[in-house]
């Protein structure tokens, strides 16, 4: 929300450097933060799925079904993690 809030409320009296955006009549500002937005989350969305595929191939996403049965505690440390 804050980076199409640039868009919206940015102004060049706050910050000569930048151009207004679209309260101050520059519709262009909100839709460039609306494809960066866009960009930014195809990008990491794309990365986290590289990355899960990498450690899938490598170690593995998933334990066994006996190692699921018996519980993580159990089978991963050798020791309890709740007594009940």
């Amino acid at each position: 929300m804050g980076a199409l809030a640039t868009g919206l409320f940015a102004s060049i009296a706050i910050n000569p450097n930048v151009a207004d955006g679209l309260f101050f009549g520059n519709p262009g500002l909100l839709r460039n933060q609306f494809i960066s937005v866009i960009a930014t989350m195809a990008y990491a969305f794309i990365m986290t799925l590289i990355i899960l595929k990498a450690i899938d191939l490598t170690t593995g996403l998933r334990v066994t079904e006996e190692e699921e049965e018996k519980g993580l505690d159990i089978s991963l440390h050798n020791e309890a993690g709740y007594n009940f």
